[in-house]
């Protein structure tokens, strides 16, 4: 498999070894609010048995959309709208950048119906992405996804740097413009971005995992 400089730098940075504690906190909010409602940090720390400061120090945490009750209502994966629309089990909700709808799907355990728009010329785009199978469905199969290079990385601005600049196109040629504001991007065909960005869902796999008695 081709290594995607992107892909390394996020794990390397976000999600290295020393930061398990953040990056399980992380991924266990996005199974929880895959289940479609917002949820309170205590629960969340609970849930993982954590304590409840940690969460200040994981992977993105300047970036959590927090309600009115300081419930957490988005974190990588969303209760409020984005351009990428993410069903998962009749919930409605929604990634910060068109990577997390590839990546979330193995992290949260569930497949997820996907809906965009290209970014360049709104063209409707759609397809499925399953935990075990992969991609499939793509509408149009021309569609490719835009991958910021690792230089853009702001470990303190997570979602400005890195998610942002993630979009959905329709066709390459659609994705120029782009790629000549990025030019150290990547603009991936969306089975390839799946497969080159696989390491990162895997690490969040690796934090998340409950530890063996022996």
């Amino acid at each position: 498999m081709t290594t995607n400089p992107f892909a390394t730098t996020i794990v390397d940075t976000l999600f290295d070894s020393t930061a398990n504690a953040g990056t399980n906190l992380m991924g266990i909010a996005m199974r929880l609010l895959a289940a479609g409602e917002p949820i309170t940090i205590e629960q969340l720390a609970a849930a993982v048995g954590a304590d409840v400061a940690d969460v200040e120090n994981a992977p993105a945490a300047a970036d959590i959309e927090y309600d009115d009750q300081h419930r957490i209502l988005g974190w990588g994966l969303t209760l409020n709208p984005t351009p990428h629309r993410f069903a998962v089990d009749g919930h409605q909700l929604y990634t910060w950048c068109a990577a997390d709808t590839l990546l979330f799907p193995a992290i949260i355990g569930r497949p997820a119906t996907v809906e965009s728009n290209c970014a360049a010329t709104g063209t409707t785009i759609a397809l499925t992405v399953d935990p075990a199978s992969g991609v499939r469905g793509l509408d149009p199969a021309t569609t490719v996804i835009s991958v910021p290079g690792p230089d853009e990385l702001d470990p303190t601005r997570v979602r400005a740097t890195t998610c942002n600049p993630g979009h959905y196109f329709a066709t390459a040629v659609a994705a120029a413009d782009w790629q000549g504001r990025h030019p150290s991007g990547l603009v991936l065909p969306v089975a390839d971005a799946y497969a080159q960005l696989r390491p990162i869902s895997d690490r969040v796999l690796i934090a998340t995992e409950p530890p063996r008695c022996c």
